[in-house]
């Protein structure tokens, strides 16, 4: 039987009332997606926002008693002993004043409900841009021990067939190195699971085992050996051209005896220019669900919306947050 993703990830996080953060309470598709997830009993929504407002939205999409908890950053409770926290997170870097001043932003005031342990992840980007987004988390919650940055996977489904893939960094490093390259790819392995994928990870390039001499694929290849050493047990193979990564018989023609080739699930871009044309192009031409950015390596998830989002990429992405907000935990 083919089990549906989303239906897979809604059944690891229901009731389980994972409490998400929603930075942008003035876009409909963002209230829209809370609402669902609310009386779907996937998720605890946190709307941040003019109450008044966000509670006519409701009403107009018909939720006249949801119990979603809406936020007001200027009328919070709680924004002298947040404002505390945060300076001292930042130490020394910014004073009262200032903190005061960043506070108000609705992406650092849903950062720190995250790190303070006042919800478990967070979901924004609809009207905001990727620098907005994870600038607060880069900033707070900060990186996982081991990982020096970031870095953004968009998972490629199909939904109700057993077409998935990961593709990674598709959003956040524009030419990450050999080593940064090499920590994507271990960390993508482990977003993978989640997703109930067995990684098996392709370093892509434009070149298969030294068919081309050129430093652009000699990086690859160095990344690849890398993340042998940073996770011995990870099946991963390259450098590898896309077909030689997912054509059985290219891959056993290209790379004989690789333990990846042509059985790949969780493709690597050398750059962000090559994996962010990629994506795209598997969902435009190959009608693939790209879900995401999903940021990967933080030590809480904080999660980006893509700006031509629907209401439906927001319900997703943030079942997607919830399951690894969940994941976290154990």
């Amino acid at each position: 039987m083919i089990r549906s993703l989303i239906g897979s990830l809604r059944s690891k996080v229901a009731g389980k009332n994972v409490k998400i953060v929603f930075p942008e309470g003035n876009d409909e598709r963002v209230v829209r997606a809370a609402a669902r997830l609310k009386f779907e009993g996937l998720a605890e929504p946190i709307i941040l926002g003019v109450p008044e407002e966000v509670s006519n939205l409701l009403t107009e999409f018909g939720f006249t008693d949801p119990g979603i908890t809406v936020l007001n950053p200027n009328e919070y409770e709680g924004f002298e002993e947040m404002k505390a926290e945060f300076v001292r997170l930042r130490k020394g870097k910014v004073d009262e004043a200032q903190a005061d001043q960043m506070l108000r932003d609705v992406n650092y005031f849903g950062v720190m409900l995250v790190q303070m342990g006042l919800a478990a992840g967070m979901v924004s980007g609809a009207i905001h841009s990727t620098a907005d987004t994870v600038r607060p988390a880069l900033q707070i919650i900060k990186t996982k021990p081991g990982v020096s940055r970031t870095s953004g996977v968009f998972l490629m489904n199909r939904e109700n067939t057993e077409e998935r893939y990961v593709f990674a960094d598709c959003a956040i490093n524009i030419d990450p190195n050999a080593q940064e390259l090499a920590e994507i790819a271990v960390n993508t392995a482990e977003t993978a699971k989640i997703f109930d994928i067995d990684p098996k990870v392709a370093m892509l390039s434009f070149s298969t085992k030294g068919s081309a001499n050129a430093p652009q694929a000699t990086k690859v290849s160095e990344a690849t050996e890398l993340a042998k050493a940073l996770n011995p047990d990870l099946l991963i193979d390259g450098e590898l051209q896309f077909d030689a990564a997912f054509v059985p018989a290219t891959g056993q023609l290209k790379a004989p005896g690789s333990p990846v080739a042509g059985y790949a699930n969780v493709f690597v871009f050398p750059d962000l220019q090559s994996g962010n044309i990629g994506y795209k192009i598997a969902q435009r031409l190959g009608m693939f669900d790209a879900i995401g950015p999903i940021l990967q390596g933080l030590n809480k998830p904080v999660n980006d919306l893509s700006r031509g989002c629907s209401a439906d990429d927001v319900y997703k992405l943030a079942i997607i947050t919830a399951a690894q907000a969940l994941d976290n935990a154990n």
